[in-house]
C-alpha cells in the first residue's frame, strides 16, 4: 500500500549528518514506491510556543507563520519521520519549537507510524534522553506506533554518518515503511 511519507529534518546545518540520513530514508520510501516529502525546519519560519492556549477552542494557532502549513502536511501523511542532531543531550532547537507547535492538532494525529533519527558525535547512550522525548511525544499522538529508532553515533563532521550502519539502517527503514 502506498504510504504519504512526512521527513521533517531537524538540523540547522545544511547537509549535516541528520539530514544525510534522511536522504537515506527518503530514497528507501521511494524505491518501496510511496510519497515522499522532506521539509528543513531550518528553512521554515516557526516561532516557539507563548502557551496563550487560543488554540484550544478553534484548533487554529494564533501565530502565523509557517507551522500552519507544516500542520497540515503532518495530518496528511501517515509516516512520520523526525530527525534531529543531538545538542547537550536533546533534540535541536529547531525540533523542539516544532513539537510544542502541534499543539492545536496533535490530538487529531492519529495512527501515525513514526520514525526517529538521531545524531551525535558521543555514543548511542547519549541519545537516550533525545529518544525519550521524541517518544514522549509519540505517545501523545493517539495510537501512534514508533517503528524504529535510527542512531548515527560517533559523528560530528559533516558526511561522517555514511561510514556507519545508521545509512543502511534508514535506507531500510525506508524501504519497510
Amino acid at each position: 500500500m502506498k504510504k504519504n511519507v512526512l521527513i521533517i529534518a531537524g538540523s540547522p546545518r545544511r547537509e549535516g549528518n541528520s539530514d544525510l540520513l534522511c536522504e537515506a530514508f527518503a530514497q528507501g520510501a521511494r524505491e518501496a514506491n510511496h510519497s515522499v516529502e522532506m521539509v528543513t525546519l531550518r528553512s521554515l519560519l516557526i516561532a516557539p510556543c507563548q502557551a496563550c492556549y487560543g488554540c484550544r477552542a478553534s484548533h487554529v494557532c494564533m501565530k502565523k507563520d509557517d507551522m500552519e502549513t507544516l500542520l497540515s502536511r503532518m495530518l496528511a501523511c501517515d509516516v512520520l519521520v523526525l530527525a534531529t542532531p543531538v545538542y547537550f543531550y536533546s533534540m535541536s532547537a529547531q525540533m523542539k519549537a516544532m513539537i510544542d507547535r502541534t499543539l492545536p492538532v496533535y490530538a487529531q494525529m492519529r495512527g501515525k507510524e513514526l520514525y526517529f533519527i538521531a545524531t551525535a558525535a558521543a555514543s548511542r547512550k547519549a541519545m537516550e534522553r533525545t529518544m525519550d522525548a521524541l517518544q514522549g511525544f509519540a505517545d501523545c499522538l493517539p495510537q501512534a506506533v514508533v517503528r524504529a529508532r535510527i542512531c548515527g553515533e560517533g559523528v560530528y563532521q559533516k558526511g561522517e554518518v555514511r561510514a556507519t550502519e545508521a545509512m543502511a539502517q534508514a535506507l531500510a527503514a525506508g524501504q519497510n515503511c
